[in-house]
């Protein structure tokens, strides 16, 4: 993602501002051969009329990791070793090779053929699999000719079914059906983040590196939870929070927790609060802001900014 749209992807969003459509549950699924596509059905996910206790509710995704391309059999490895014999690949790195391969229109079948697979935290997490097939160009783009260590992913949309063995060589982790994947480096991303006025970069930059690298290693973090999608959400879209860390530490203050539960506001939708405790350095007192965000749906949204919080 350029630095341009990861600037525009970092707008506050307002309160209430709701995301794109919904996805299938993750029980709508059909097996075709040794693919798995989503099924259509525009009532997946809810109950008929009657039946409410019989609904199977989706397991929605918001997850940062890292997207590899890989090949599921032998026979797409020779596919594509033959379908390189018509290019120059001399002083290239395997990488650059798969990358330029890829990208090029004759080539979309192999892209098609190939098992594209989630790392979380260097474990294998997800395998994804587009639910529209025309954003299957978004994971040629997730693929960089020259990958660096804090190249990042997100992808957004609906965990699916265990694969079966033959997809993926026999990999057996969740399938994502995503709708949306877009792709930036941790530095890019610090950038992008609108920096107050008063807040210099020298203060502002570590700051917000410290904060995202603490939402990075949150335990068990796969983006699944209404927690840790909450938490990923943030980090990608509100830089307000970024705004406050970087306020605290001009305070003197620790960031020493990031926690996260229910609302007292939750009633018909899902509402969560995203507590950040600070610790003065010297008299060792606590405050706190938290920030309410609803993961009712497939693409969480603010419903109240960072503001002082106040223990129950």
């Amino acid at each position: 993602m350029e630095h341009a749209e990861l600037k525009q992807a970092l707008m506050e969003p307002a309160p209430g501002d709701r995301g794109g459509p919904s996805a299938p549950a993750a029980s709508a699924v059909r097996v075709r051969g040794d693919r798995v596509s989503p099924q259509s059905c525009p009532t997946c996910g809810t109950a008929p009329a009657g039946n409410a206790e019989n609904a199977t509710p989706p397991v929605w995704i918001y997850a940062i990791g890292r997207i590899e391309a890989r090949f599921p059999k032998i026979s797409v490895e020779k596919e594509f070793a033959q379908a390189l014999g018509r290019d120059k690949t001399s002083g290239l790195t395997d990488r650059q090779v798969l990358h330029a391969a890829l990208s090029k229109p004759e080539n979309r079948y192999l892209v098609r053929q190939l098992c594209w697979v989630m790392t979380i935290e260097g474990l294998e997490t997800y395998i994804l699999m587009p639910r529209d097939p025309a954003d299957i160009s978004l994971l040629v783009e997730a693929l960089r000719p020259t990958p660096q260590p804090w190249d990042l992913d997100c992808a957004i949309g609906v965990r699916g079914p265990i694969a079966p063995p033959e997809i993926c060589n026999g990999l057996m982790v969740p399938i994502l059906f995503f709708d949306q994947v877009y792709s930036f480096d941790r530095d890019s991303l610090i950038k992008a983040i609108p920096r107050p006025d008063k807040t210099s970069i020298k203060e502002f930059t570590p700051a917000a590196e410290e904060l995202f690298d603490r939402i990075m290693q949150m335990t068990d973090n796969a983006g699944a939870s209404d927690e840790h999608r909450a938490v990923n959400y943030l980090a990608l879209r509100y830089p307000r929070i970024y705004d406050g860390v970087a306020e605290a530490f001009a305070r003197n203050e620790s960031l020493s927790a990031v926690d996260v539960h229910s609302s007292t506001l939750s009633g018909t939708r899902k509402i969560v609060e995203v507590i950040f405790s600070f610790t003065n350095r010297v008299t060792d007192v606590v405050s706190k802001q938290a920030v309410r965000v609803d993961v009712t749906e497939e693409f969480p949204f603010l419903v109240t900014k960072l503001s002082p919080y106040f223990d129950h």
